[in-house]
């Protein structure tokens, strides 16, 4: 329970941070270019507010529905609009009580008040008297701030912790691999040269690639010193993460060559730096991976181990502790280590959030591909509050809520009416043709888009509740 409480602390911590920071973007825009402001809100408060107080003419407060934000800003038709919605309330009453004089007039007003509502013109001080250019700033402020959000602490990231991964090119003795990815071609000790023509580097990059497909792939691979070439198909890549194949998927080949004897009772037992172990009761060993089940079967006993010394061949009996250990240690391929500086932290910063952005792009344009089956990935509020480990670690946290910021930023530039990009396209069209979209139309656009948006948060996070009874 307190890892279930610790993931809950973290989701809102990093949901809050990001909800703020990027309705600080529209709040300052718009204050920068003399628009009214009426309330800054973190989390949604309809009916009543956690907390409030007013400075400046303007509210801030904090909701008590935890599922975003809103800046508020200043409309001259509110009014009118309250004014309609009381008398809509009447018309629905008149109508059950069946006055037909009292419909007809409150249909008038009613008429009335749009097309009041419709040519009231836009005072100095709101968003919609603004010029066209200062709106969409506005507009987009709110990603930009998300994108910076993400640059600011991948930069902070790495200035502090310094940069620490596995590069291909050093894993000269190439990879082990689970069953499923046996059953797809590989084989262990493989090195992996390229997949579809481009090298890798990160060694964080096979899963990435293997996982997000929408063609097939061809691996070019370096067996036996030879080079060999297979092609995964995408069905069999899709049908493999949907199975949860991708777990141990890959892993480093760690010949069991001894790198130092660490334990009197191994050096008593005849071990020495440089054997190389090549079975264990009788079983053959071919990597020190698959050898730690074996030595845990003989844990609190001895275990009889054959090792290759030069042109020998010892079997020594050999003292296995209770955790599954004779005291020795392998050398296995350090991973690379970069430090920045303030300076080039910077750069560093921008070039892995634009690296984030492009990804998770791409990732976002394969959902809308049924052949991915990527739709079924897709997860509400538990599953990203899922992703937070259940020990606070200040690391990953940080990059989660870049990455999270990231995915923020591009979502909201979709083109979908109520996200900030579909306000865009439609103020972009207004200064490409110098014709605002009707009323009409943006109404219609804008119940479209919030009817969308709803069904999209009860898919993913209906996804969530059946895959946690499942």
């Amino acid at each position: 329970m307190t890892g279930t409480i610790i993931q809950i602390l973290q989701f809102f911590a990093s949901l809050s941070m990001l909800v703020l920071i990027h309705e600080f973007g529209h709040f300052i825009t718009a204050r920068m270019f003399g628009i009214r402001v009426n309330s800054f809100y973190l989390f949604f408060n309809p009916w009543f507010s956690l907390f409030k107080f007013r400075r400046g003419g303007i509210e801030y407060g904090i909701g008590w529905i935890p599922l975003g934000g809103y800046v508020s800003l200043y409309d001259s038709r509110e009014k009118l609009m309250v004014e309609e919605e009381r008398l809509e309330k009447e018309l629905e009453n008149a109508k059950k009580q069946g006055l037909e004089g009292e419909v007809e007039s409150l249909n008038k007003q009613i008429e009335d008040i749009r097309n009041e509502q419709r040519t009231l013109p836009a005072e100095s001080d709101e968003l919609r008297g603004k010029p066209a250019w200062q709106r969409l700033i506005v507009m987009v402020a709110g990603v930009v701030m998300n994108a910076l959000m993400a640059v600011a602490i991948y930069s902070g990231m790495l200035y502090t912790w310094g940069e620490q991964y596995y590069h291909n090119d050093d894993m000269v003795n190439g990879y082990i691999f689970n069953d499923e990815a046996e059953a797809l071609g590989f084989a262990d000790g493989d090195r992996i040269l390229s997949i579809d023509g481009e090298k890798i580097g990160n060694v964080r990059e096979i899963n990435e690639r293997l996982l997000i497909v929408d063609h097939d792939l061809e691996v070019e691979l370096l067996r036996g010193g030879e080079q060999v070439s297979i092609v995964l198909a995408m069905d069999e890549l899709v049908a493999m993460r949907e199975r949860g194949g991708y777990k141990n998927f890959i892993g480093e080949y760690v010949p069991f060559v001894i790198g130092s004897v660490e334990r009197d009772t191994a050096t008593a037992a005849g071990l020495m730096a440089g054997d190389k172990v090549v079975a264990i009761n009788g079983t053959e060993v071919s990597d020190f991976i698959s050898s730690l089940p074996m030595l845990a079967e003989s844990k609190g006993t001895n275990a009889e181990v054959t090792v290759a010394r030069g042109e020998e061949m010892l079997v020594l009996n050999v003292p296995v502790d209770e955790s599954g250990k004779i005291g020795v240690m392998v050398s296995s391929v350090p991973p690379r280590q970069y430090e920045y500086s303030f300076w080039q932290a910077i750069p560093a910063g921008f070039k892995e959030a634009g690296k984030q952005i492009a990804s998770y792009w791409n990732q976002l344009v394969m959902m809308f591909n049924p052949d991915t089956k990527l739709y079924k990935e897709m997860g509400g509020f538990i599953s990203i509050g899922s992703i937070f480990p259940e020990v606070w670690n200040w690391y990953n946290f940080w990059n989660i809520t870049a990455l999270l910021s990231i995915m923020l930023a591009v979502m909201n530039l979709l083109p979908i009416p109520v996200l900030d990009g579909g306000h865009v396209l439609f103020t972009l069209w207004e200064l490409i043709t110098g014709r605002k979209p009707s009323e009409k139309f943006m109404t219609i656009a804008q119940n479209i888009g919030f009817y969308l948006i709803i069904a999209l948060v009860i898919y993913a996070n209906g996804s969530d509740i059946l895959r946690l009874f499942s």
